[in-house]
């Protein structure tokens, strides 16, 4: 799509899907105008976009935001804030990604990826209904967990918008696997999805795109039809993949050239934004939407700022952070009675669905419980990594009469598999919970991308692991309510910047870190550097 004449022109349907919403303004400027810091510029920026603050006539905006009573009230903003001094990254993105085959969207935690996809997704099956045939849309994560979490918030986005029957039937709720989508052959390395065998798609989501190796993104395009388009979503500056290559990351190192002055004039009409465009950069830069605007983490909120200072790899901006008053971060450094300290957590921390598990709760409930706490860890090895903590918290849990460990299998045991297994559907990094089914027999329940559960007998499980603690790198693809986040007691090459930001994001509610701060320091410096040669020829 290298002329703007074959550029849909799809302003009506932006404007629609991204109308201003006053009543969810409303309902955020009664809690706003409750703190004692309250700032009208602040509070337009942060909900309205605003990006030319200069422009406005602020006295007025201030009275309208003391005196409002109602949602229609702040009606008037639309005049006093009117769009073409506003720059929502939502509303660009899907307009971005609605021009072009292949396009990308980053941003990190509570950037809203998933909305801006499923109101995309419904331009996109706008135009095709327009034409006389909706796309055929896929929606896929590279793990199990990550596709179960993809099915949650685009079912969540997708009730958000008031679509005609026609358009919503036509946008899948369900995300599957990479895997899956390709096709397995047991015992063979190769897909039965490849460019002689091209998947049925016209438009395929890739969520937690960061896990993507090179290899597996290779063999994924390959199976990509001619005429498909393909949407990342993910984090930039989460953890690259295990595997080779950071294919994330090297495609929006572009990010920053900013757009060509054809796309800015394009995207200034059809969203009604001031854009500016320049003359020099790489193509692919105009497939690039980067999501900055939290709307999970603000002001008051630690893990967004340690989150915003470690991913920006300044050591300073983190200590400061520690020393904020911040509710909802502890940092626990390793001295006195710390590392018991971190085991008597974890004991509480697991006890609300070991208890539903002994109580024989149904899987469902227990899976919720359990999702509400986890242990994460830098390293494999030693006392402050998964297998030195897992072995003391199982003891842990032994002694507080939370287990009844009888051989390797008892109610509650959380397990991971750790090798991938076609004939039986699991792959690494796939979780279950061992629990009583009806008749009281031990099995392994694993939950599906659809929100179902699935129960395999333990013998049939591929190998696997306790993981009452994982490692940062096996938690991408999750979120937890409350994260314990556990640093070494002594330096390791393993530490970056990039485990540090991936770890703290993983919370959703509640963080604590385990860590001297020195290390840590050390760690938010340093930078993973990895060469693959993608975006050398993504810049040519």
């Amino acid at each position: 799509m290298s002329e703007r004449a074959e550029w849909p022109e799809i302003a009506p349907a932006l404007s629609r899907l991204f109308a201003r919403d006053h009543g969810l303004v409303f309902g955020a400027l009664l809690k706003a105008r409750l703190a004692p810091d309250f700032s009208a510029r602040h509070f337009v920026e942060k909900y309205l976009d605003l990006v030319f603050p200069n422009e406005v006539d602020w006295p007025a905006i201030e009275a309208l935001l003391g005196s409002a009573q109602a949602a229609s009230d702040l009606s008037k903003l639309d005049a006093l804030v009117p769009e073409s001094l506003c720059c929502n990254g939502q509303k660009l993105a899907a307009a971005t990604a609605a021009a072009r085959p292949f396009a990308v969207i980053s941003g990190g935690p509570g950037t809203g990826k998933t909305t801006t996809v499923a109101k995309l997704l419904a331009i996109l099956v706008e135009t095709g209904l327009q034409a006389g045939k909706a796309p055929a849309i896929r929606l896929v994560a590279p793990t199990g967990k990550a596709a179960a979490r993809l099915t949650e918030s685009i079912g969540s986005a997708l009730q958000a918008l008031d679509l005609p029957p026609e358009w919503a039937q036509a946008i899948p709720t369900e995300a599957g696997t990479l895997h899956r989508l390709l096709g397995v052959i047991p015992g063979r390395s190769q897909f039965r999805h490849h460019a002689g065998n091209p998947l049925h798609l016209d438009l395929l989501v890739v969520d937690e795109a960061s896990m993507v190796d090179l290899p597996m993104m290779a063999r994924l395009l390959d199976a990509l039809p001619s005429h498909a388009r393909l949407i990342l979503l993910g984090d930039k500056d989460q953890l690259a993949s295990v595997e080779a290559g950071a294919v994330l990351g090297d495609i929006c190192s572009f990010i920053e050239q900013g757009i060509s002055p054809a796309q800015a004039d394009w995207l200034s009409r059809q969203t009604g934004y001031r854009l500016q465009g320049t003359p020099a950069g790489a193509p692919v830069r105009d497939s690039l939407c980067l999501l900055a605007k939290s709307w999970r983490f603000d002001q008051h909120s630690g893990i967004g700022q340690l989150a915003r200072a470690c991913n920006g790899g300044d050591a300073t901006a983190v200590e400061s952070v520690w020393s904020a008053g911040f509710k909802d971060i502890s940092l626990h450094p390793w001295a006195g009675e710390a590392y018991e300290a971190l085991i008597a957590q974890g004991v509480a921390g697991y006890g609300s669905y070991l208890k539903a598990a002994r109580a024989g709760e149904a899987p469902a409930t227990v899976f919720k419980a359990f999702n509400s706490f986890q242990i994460l860890c830098a390293l494999r090895g030693g006392p402050f990594g998964v297998e030195g903590l897992n072995e003391r918290l199982e003891l842990a849990l032994s002694r507080a009469g939370l287990i009844a460990r009888d051989g390797d299998w008892y109610a509650g045991r959380p397990v991971m598999v750790v090798r991938n297994d076609h004939g039986v559907g699991l792959y690494n990094g796939d979780m279950g919970l061992c629990l009583p089914d009806e008749s009281g027999r031990l099995k392994v329940w694993f939950e599906q991308p659809d929100g179902t559960l699935r129960a395999l007998l333990p013998s049939r499980l591929p190998p696997h692991e306790t993981v009452y603690a994982m490692t940062i790198h096996k938690s991408q693809g999750s979120e937890f309510a409350h994260t314990v986040l556990v640093l070494p007691d002594s330096p390791s090459p393993l530490l970056t910047r990039e485990l540090v930001y991936t770890g703290i994001t993983r919370a959703k509610a509640r963080l604590d870190l385990y860590g001297d701060r020195a290390l840590l320091a050390q760690a938010v410096r340093k930078k993973t550097e990895r060469y693959s040669g993608l975006a050398e020829r993504l810049g040519e």
